[in-house]
């Protein structure tokens, strides 16, 4: 079993994100503050201009309208987008941070089908295009934290995964939602290594996939998801660590027992089946109680302390009363 460690984080200066775009989100987030309706969503919509502007290879365009799911627009800085692509987890493409974005090219989008299955009256298999458009688009900026204690603030394009649930009407036996994610060897060179069993598997039980910010993920700042980051579609849950996102989804299965997920399997005593960002709960080799903001904070910075549940305890705390979250981490 392979486990990395932190290795610290640093971009060459024709990566780092132009003063420019920076200065838009300011005058964004004033506006926001200020409560100037009509200003904003002007600035909303130029916001995204402003940045791919001062980006070559820009993948296709995805709008979204901004959400107004409580919690789903954090007012915090955005990482560079260069930061998001090129550093992240991605096992079946490598597992240094850097690995997807070098090795995620061969991986093809199109055709992608995503079948809908198990514990539900409506089963069917989803053409990607088709599940693009079952609802609307919205852009929702969330915090991303990691279990290694690094964390990001992306800007997904998306809708929540309840939209698909009440689609495809689960049965009563349905008490959890599986995803499963592509293992193709041809594409995905490191599905035939040991790190993992293939394939990925995560999974949620029944009300926190149905809560609205869990999210159905086909974008990123304003363009479809670029293929280390999930493509074509992921789920996005912000109030837990970044690996129970399931990335480049293929089936989504309705089921009645816990589903065996794939950090469950492979450590048991370290990746528990909720994964609840819980600055309390340690991991068993290094502390939870603070992170390091990718693009942001320097090796040589003071990391800043974790939130609880994110940052989303207000929206998602209600989902775990009563429950012990030591036992249930």
């Amino acid at each position: 079993m392979h486990f990395l460690k932190d290795r610290g984080f640093a971009l060459p200066s024709t990566e780092i994100t132009p003063r420019a775009v920076y200065e838009g989100r300011r005058v964004l987030l004033k506006q926001v503050a200020a409560g100037v309706a009509g200003s904003t969503l002007a600035a909303w919509a130029g916001r995204e201009a402003l940045a791919q502007a001062a980006r070559p290879n820009k993948l296709a365009p995805l709008a979204g309208a901004k959400s107004g799911v409580a919690g789903s627009i954090t007012m915090e800085k955005p990482t560079p987008y260069n930061d998001v692509t090129s550093y992240n987890n991605f096992y079946e493409f490598g597992t240094d941070k850097t690995d997807p974005a070098h090795n995620a090219g061969r991986l093809k989008t199109r055709p992608w089908t995503v079948a809908v299955e198990g514990e539900v009256k409506k089963p069917k298999v989803f053409d990607i295009d088709e599940l693009l458009k079952l609802a609307p688009q919205e852009e929702r900026i969330y915090r991303l934290r990691c279990v290694e204690g690094w964390s990001m603030v992306i800007p997904w394009v998306g809708y929540s995964l309840s939209e698909l649930i009440k689609r495809v009407e689960p049965t009563g036996n349905a008490k959890y939602v599986e995803f499963v994610t592509l293992a193709d060897a041809k594409s995905m060179p490191y599905v035939t290594s040991r790190v993992l069993d293939w394939p990925y598997v995560e999974g949620l039980r029944m009300d926190e996939a149905m809560h609205p910010l869990a999210l159905l993920g086909f974008g990123l700042y304003g363009e479809v998801l670029p293929n280390q980051n999930g493509a074509p579609v992921r789920a996005v849950v912000p109030w837990k660590y970044g690996f129970k996102s399931g990335k480049s989804i293929v089936k989504i299965r309705f089921v009645e027992k816990e589903p065996r997920t794939s950090w469950v399997v492979a450590g048991p005593q370290e990746y528990g089946f909720y994964s609840n960002v819980n600055p309390k709960v340690d991991h068993p080799r290094w502390s939870q109680a603070t992170e390091r903001r990718i693009g942001e904070d320097g090796l040589f910075q003071k990391k800043r302390p974790t939130l609880m549940f994110n940052g989303y305890e207000a929206q998602v705390g209600q989902l775990y009363a009563g429950m012990d979250l030591v036992k249930n981490f």
